[in-house]
């Protein structure tokens, strides 16, 4: 490009906002000479005005719990010493600390500093081979961005570090189904076992999973154990887009709505983890479609969370028509009016039940 006479290279720039904004336009940059798959981030546009730069995204939900502000690793080394010195060193700790100090999980860090949201992973193995899969790309399509828990912890390491958690953290919540593993539901059965010892410890809390939700019968199973919320994680709510990325072995998307109505009916938090990109999820086919799905399961709560993929990997990914999309915001606008009782957000939220609940007996 050509400035005042003078030739200068240019580069495609992005920008990845910050937890709670949603992405609404994807970068300005030319693709087609580019012969690698990016790592996974959620690239979004970047202008220039007023001598500034500016990011093309929306506020969907604020929580300081979440603001990477709040998060100092100066604090953090100190709080894993005093951790340590009261809590027996097992392997998903040794795994939580990596988590924390190198990849900077902010759920793992939650957990040495003894508030809010803290991880409970469990699974080595995932019954889908999500297109943009954080912690294992077998491929080599491009570098997972998590590392894969490599064994599966002990149902007193579980234990003993949810208890504890929820015992003495504010506004405490265990969540099994993380970044670093697997699909949960392949160790449902630990994770009931988990669940119903720790209820038998503490009522306080709330006690969480994140899913794909490919197994409904299972999902109960957990359910009826103690779990307070669920998040079920879907892409698209049309079931040629759902398979395209998810990519599963031994279900349909079929289960996934099963699955979510169900939870609803069995009086769990309910919400959809929906990984949104612009240019698809605002095509109008696809709100019509996430329109049904909210009404059919009555679903408590929408994250709208930025999908972490190279964009043309995705997009060239899915079928169907390419048409333009009305926008992000517009989406979120549309489904607002359409669903007062239908929260729109971006983390995962406390359950006020669970702070009251008994103790379950042994």
């Amino acid at each position: 490009m050509e400035i005042n006479g003078v030739c200068h290279n240019c580069y495609g720039v992005a920008a990845f906002v910050e937890p709670g904004w949603v992405r609404a336009h994807l970068p300005a940059t030319d693709y087609r000479f580019k012969t690698y798959f990016l790592p996974a981030w959620a690239y979004g546009a970047v202008g220039f005005r007023e001598d500034r730069y500016w990011v093309s995204a929306f506020q969907i939900e604020y929580n300081h719990k979440w603001d990477p502000r709040n998060y100092d690793d100066r604090e953090l080394i100190s709080a894993i010493r005093r951790f340590k010195r009261h809590t027996p060193e097992g392997p998903l700790v040794r795994h939580l600390i990596r988590c924390a100090t190198e990849n900077h999980c902010f759920a793992a860090k939650n957990l040495f500093l003894k508030r809010w949201e803290a991880p409970l992973p469990i699974s080595r193995w995932c019954n889908a081979a999500c297109l943009g899969c954080l912690s294992l790309q077998p491929d080599a399509t491009f570098e997972a961005s998590h590392e894969r828990i490599s064994f599966t912890p002990s149902l007193g390491e579980i234990v003993r570090l949810a208890v504890g958690h929820l015992t003495h953290a504010p506004e405490p919540i265990v969540s099994f189904g993380q970044g670093c593993e697997g699909e949960p539901l392949t160790e449902y059965r630990l994770m009931s076992e988990s669940i119903r010892e720790i209820r038998s410890q503490t009522g306080r809390g709330t006690i969480n999973l994140n899913t794909n939700g490919s197994w409904p019968d299972r999902v109960r199973t957990v359910a009826e154990t103690g779990l307070d919320s669920i998040r079920i994680s879907m892409n698209s709510a049309r079931p040629e887009l759902y398979h395209a990325y998810y990519r599963p072995k031994g279900y349909e998307f079929q289960d996934v709505v099963d699955a979510i109505a169900l939870s609803r009916d069995m009086g769990l938090y309910t919400m959809i983890n929906y990984l949104v990109f612009p240019g698809i999820t605002d095509q109008e086919a696809e709100i019509e479609a996430l329109a049904r799905l909210v009404k059919k399961t009555r679903v408590n709560f929408l994250h709208l969370k930025n999908l972490c993929i190279d964009p043309t990997l995705y997009l060239r990914s899915m079928p169907g028509p390419k048409g333009p999309g009305i926008g992000m915001r517009r989406m979120a606008e549309i489904l607002k009016a359409e669903f007062p009782d239908l929260t729109l957000g971006y983390f995962n939220q406390p359950v006020e039940k669970a702070q009251t609940r008994r103790v379950i007996a042994r």
